[in-house]
């Protein structure tokens, strides 16, 4: 815990020393005060005083996800003052506070369920939260932190929500991470739902609010309704598929119809076909899908019936993150739009086939508890297998929060051109190298953990590779010798993979595109 908390202390320093602004020096107090905070995190956790049921195995991880939101807001600030671009300028601002909030809140919290109190926590917390609010003060506009309490109010209720129904899902810092996000995403869809400007936005961004939105609302929706009924039953499961179209084709598609102003069916399909080279990356995504349900399949029929308890080892889930990168490479090559829009159906897809396995929809509902239940590891102990859903995300989210608006040219100058690949060399590389090399021939284990020196070393080495491998078949990346930062962003990354034990898959793409985009 100790030598997580002080890479991701590096990172914060690393990010202040770059923009050197009032919020940066916020972000260093958060950090401290979440330093603080997280320890009282891990006694609840350990004396089982918390409020809800946490994943075990795992530490509170308050830090390293505390930092994630507010880091992203002050680098996308940054970054869009200096491109001139000032509406997305005060959004990196409105994202920073959100984040700082939320994180707070949570900090408070443990504070408070803490007995006896402690003081010099108590202390701590009340002066980082008096600079931030101080800071916020100063420098948001009325409608700015009324977004700003908005978000942190849709967290509230969401997080007694989902922490109630889907216990032993979340570390209290991946809740924070994930229930932040959807709050936030949720509270943008409503504010433009509400300010719908012909012509303004685009298509793609909106698709991405309605789709999540809709997912979480329809997951919320059966969970309440299944309460009361046996959702096993053949009549329930007609009902699930009955309902679903009606939510589907009767308020999310009307929902994005005002938003984009157009029938997005239509849209949708004249998007995907709009060129030849979007064609032959659909069939070559097709064929990837396919070997990857091949893979499964595979793996299934090895389990015979003397070996029931037969597991997938390491190497084996790590087939799925080299299809994912190969997926993903020559979309953020040829066509990023393209993916962007994918990216988010295969979102929508994974988490529907999750409500059929959880709620054992018939006809598949069982087939796939049985399928996915050979690939489950240790942080899969809830009632929800999230890790496939956590990798799609974490391979996503650097395409999805690339600002694309302050990047007049499609890329930012300088290690910022690698921002869209930050999932690819964090999850779909280094992760994979290093669980690879590092379960088959480490030997020198870093204190404390299970993971290898040779494992972290290796990984390196690869994603220093992949970024050649970019520059010679990327023509839009210019590095503009940045080199140094580069390699230190990606040794940072990878030592955070060998100590974190929160969620790495969604972790560590989102530190290496902060790093990047500093």
């Amino acid at each position: 815990v100790l030598v997580e908390s002080l890479l991701v202390l590096v990172v914060v320093l690393a990010v202040h020393a770059v923009v050197w602004d009032r919020f940066s020096w916020c972000t260093v107090a958060l950090a401290i005060q979440a330093f603080y905070v997280q320890f009282k995190w891990d006694r609840l956790l350990q004396l089982g005083g918390a409020v809800f049921q946490f994943r075990g195995a795992a530490n509170s991880g308050l830090l390293p996800t505390s930092m994630v939101m507010p880091l992203l807001g002050v680098v996308m600030k940054e970054r869009c003052r200096a491109a001139g671009i000032v509406y997305f300028e005060r959004f990196g601002i409105v994202v920073a506070s959100t984040g700082m909030l939320l994180a707070l809140f949570l900090s408070v919290l443990a504070v408070g369920i803490t007995k006896p109190v402690p003081t010099n926590t108590c202390i701590v917390t009340g002066i980082a939260g008096s600079i931030i609010i101080y800071t916020m003060k100063h420098s948001l506009t009325v409608s700015e932190v009324i977004e700003v309490l908005e978000v942190l109010l849709i967290f509230v209720y969401l997080s007694m929500i989902l922490l109630y129904l889907l216990p032993r899902c979340f570390t209290p810092g991946e809740a924070l991470l994930v229930l932040g996000g959807v709050s936030f995403v949720l509270n943008q869809l409503i504010k433009r739902s509400l300010n719908v400007i012909e012509g303004r936005g685009d298509p793609i961004d909106f698709f991405l609010l309605v789709a999540v939105v809709g997912v979480v609302l329809l997951g919320l929706f059966f969970t309440v309704l299944f309460i009361f009924l046996d959702s096993g039953t053949w009549i329930s499961s007609m009902f699930f598929h009955m309902m679903t179209a009606v939510l589907g084709l009767g308020v999310i598609m009307p929902w994005l119809y005002r938003l984009i102003q157009r029938n997005p069916l239509f849209w949708l399909l004249q998007f995907l076909f709009q060129t030849q080279t979007r064609l032959y990356l659909l069939v070559y995504w097709t064929f990837l899908a396919a070997s990857a349900c091949g893979v499964v399949f595979y793996q299934n029929a090895k389990r015979s019936s003397e070996s029931k308890k037969y597991q997938a080892s390491t190497i084996t889930r790590k087939y799925f993150h080299f299809i994912v990168v190969a997926t993903y490479v020559p979309g953020l090559i040829y066509d990023r739009q393209l993916l962007y829009v994918a990216a988010v159906l295969c979102l929508a897809v994974f988490i529907f086939l999750e409500y059929v396995r959880y709620f054992r929809i018939k006809p598949f509902g069982q087939t796939l508890r049985h399928l996915l239940s050979l690939f489950l590891d240790e942080r899969d102990s809830g009632p929800l297998i999230l890790t496939h859903i956590y990798l799609l995300l974490g391979m996503s989210l650097p395409v999805w929060l690339f600002p694309r608006s302050c990047a007049p040219k499609g890329t930012l100058p300088g290690a910022g051109a690698l921002v869209p690949y930050s999932g690819v060399l964090a999850v779909g590389v280094g992760d994979t190298i290093a669980s690879v090399f590092g379960s088959t021939m480490g030997e020198i284990k870093w204190p404390g953990t299970k993971k290898t020196f040779e494992g972290t070393m290796t990984a390196i080495f690869a994603q220093m590779i992949a970024v050649a491998l970019i520059l010679i078949f990327d023509s839009s990346v210019n590095l503009n010798s940045s080199y140094a930062w580069i390699l230190a962003s990606v040794s940072l990354v990878s030592l955070l993979e060998a100590y974190t034990t929160q969620i790495d898959n969604l972790l560590l793409p989102l530190y290496l595109q902060i790093m990047l985009m500093a």
